[in-house]
């Protein structure tokens, strides 16, 4: 009786108490975000790693997908058009399937290697999401801040960087509104925008999936300006396959409700097709 009396006192007045089995309400392991000392602990004593360091967040496993969040890439085969690959972006995004992450881990499959340059090259052609007003305005902002230094607000590469005495760079940027990157698939820049080419580095940590393509989308209009045609969110005269406008998106058809089955409401219905669609869209029936 005496033990349970004194066991367990409660804080109060000039006493802090005492617990009978303190490590039921603290934690002798180290809490993630949180720099506190707990005296039962003797972690400090054998630790190679200080315990600053062990309370600060870490970062993810390389290639860790938040679940729920896996995207996809739009590689050759996938989608037979632009405007399948953007119907199905914006399926996905309406009926809260799959959505794209901002922290941009999406599986990538192409290796930083030329021949998976190549290969992206060839087999990435078609930009997932439509243009809009507020995407190229998102695109434009985050070229300012990553591209346009090197690569010039017009993206001729004339960044300041390397012009007006900007400082001395290692290798001339890229011009984009040239020929030869005006007629390059959606798939080098994403590529490139991912790894990194040169003296350029990789973005991935930076750009998250949707920004990405935002991105690549303003490049296309910073083309579209060069060769005085359009590529905006209601027409796209640049490449029909780099880019859907939204004005210019197939609205999907409303499906009718089904008619309602004549019942005598006492016996259920029977027969008919017990059909659904899966989270893919796919449909499926009978055969549970």
């Amino acid at each position: 009786m005496l033990f349970g009396i004194f066991g367990c006192q409660q804080a109060g007045g000039e006493s802090t108490g005492s617990e009978m089995i303190p490590d039921m309400a603290h934690s002798v392991a180290y809490e993630a975000n949180v720099l506190t000392n707990y005296s039962f602990h003797s972690f400090d004593e054998h630790s190679v790693v200080s315990r600053r360091e062990l309370s600060q967040p870490r970062l993810p496993v390389n290639g860790t997908i938040p679940r729920g969040y896996a995207g996809m890439a739009n590689y050759n085969g996938v989608y037979g058009s632009a405007e399948d690959a953007v119907i199905s972006t914006m399926n996905r995004m309406k009926t809260g399937g799959i959505a794209y992450t901002a922290n941009g881990h999406v599986p990538y499959a192409y290796p930083d290697s030329e021949e998976g340059r190549t290969l992206a090259t060839q087999q990435i052609r078609y930009n997932p999401f439509p243009i809009t007003e507020g995407g190229l305005a998102k695109g434009k902002e985050l070229y300012n801040i990553y591209c346009g230094i090197c690569h010039g607000e017009k993206g001729d590469g004339g960044g300041y960087l390397v012009r007006d005495n900007g400082g001395k760079y290692p290798a001339q940027p890229a011009n984009l509104v040239d020929s030869l990157f005006v007629f390059s698939s959606n798939g080098r820049f994403y590529h490139g925008i991912v790894y990194g080419k040169n003296a350029m580095g990789a973005y991935a940590d930076k750009l998250s999936f949707e920004e990405r393509w935002q991105v690549i989308h303003y490049i296309r209009s910073l083309q579209a300006t060069a060769r005085k045609a359009k590529y905006d969110s209601k027409a796209n005269t640049l490449v029909s396959e780099y880019g859907v406008p939204e004005a210019l998106v197939p609205k999907p058809t409303p499906t009718p409700p089904p008619s309602p089955m004549p019942n005598d409401g006492k016996t259920p219905p029977t027969g008919g097709d017990h059909s659904h669609d899966d989270a893919g869209g796919h449909s499926t029936s009978g055969g549970h």
